[in-house]
């Protein structure tokens, strides 16, 4: 199997202009497309600053349907250049129900679909559950032109059930989408372990399901929070095949030969040797017998 597919991550600082965001995000999309980029991912909630560090209804006013104008603009940019792109948006589904979504669009500009966001945090800078409703689509695999993807965002990143499910959905890169980053006033050591940590277990889904990972994360100071950027694709060994900077806006193109699933599956059978009759206690909250 000697299909390759590459890779591109669009790690951007955001403004508080949603249309300067938006043409932003597309200039550096045709930018990595040129530089032959096939599967585009932007960062989580692309379109504006990081807004759920505080809990304010004029918020809701960012939010439209998804599909809607803006993965009607994605769709053309897609179309044109012939590639696929993972938007993450603040979907407006009903009065006062609004989601978390990423869509994906083919290369001949079709929408595929959406996943929409499974788990919520509600930390102090990051209040999610005020505005995001938990998602309700399950875990998705997209068949595209170029690749099977699954998009998982953010939060989802710690949950090796949400990894587990959409690489057994068929997907050969899992795409997470981020907004992460540290108070402005925490401890350094603190900020690089958490970053370790966040890389690590991401890593680590790679190697557990034999797939690749594209983590895409911005940059920049936005009130009280660092968003520290350093977004990676790490391989399905994985090794980190390339690395973003924790400052600055950049993009990144990786080539990923879809024969490495293959072979490390064959030499690392985890899919194979799960025990899957033995799993049902995983629906419990915890083990403790109430």
């Amino acid at each position: 199997m000697a299909r390759t597919v590459k890779l591109g991550l669009i790690q951007m600082a955001c403004g508080s202009d949603l249309a300067t965001n938006t043409e932003r995000a597309i200039q550096q999309i045709e930018a990595t497309a040129q530089q032959g980029a096939q599967i585009i991912c932007l960062q989580e909630l692309f379109r504006s600053q990081y807004f759920c560090q505080r809990e304010d209804t004029a918020c809701f006013g960012l939010a439209e349907p998804v599909p809607g104008p803006t993965t009607e603009r994605l769709a053309q940019v897609a179309r044109h250049h012939q590639i696929v792109i993972i938007g993450s948006l603040f979907e407006r589904r009903a009065p006062g129900v609004y989601h978390n979504t990423a869509a994906v669009l083919d290369a001949d500009g079709a929408y595929l679909g959406k996943y929409r966001k499974m788990h919520i945090p509600d930390d102090p800078g990051f209040y999610e559950k005020f505005y995001f409703t938990p998602g309700d689509l399950g875990f998705k695999c997209f068949d595209t032109h170029h690749g099977k993807v699954g998009v998982l965002v953010c939060w989802d990143q710690w949950f090796p059930e949400a990894a587990r499910l959409t690489a057994l959905a068929g997907a050969e890169v899992l795409f997470y989408p981020t907004a992460i980053g540290w108070h402005v006033s925490q401890d350094q050591q603190l900020n690089e372990d958490q970053h370790a940590a966040w890389e690590v277990i991401q890593r680590g889904h790679s190697i557990a399901n034999g797939v690749y990972v594209a983590a895409v994360n911005r940059v920049g100071q936005e009130g009280d929070l660092q968003f520290w950027g350093q977004s990676f694709v790490s391989d399905p060994f994985g090794r980190v095949m390339a690395r973003g900077s924790d400052h600055e806006a950049e993009n990144l193109i990786v080539e990923c030969p879809l024969g490495r699933l293959e072979e490390t599956r064959q030499n690392w059978p985890f899919l194979r040797d799960r025990r899957i009759e033995s799993y049902g206690s995983l629906t419990s909250r915890y083990l403790d017998g109430a």
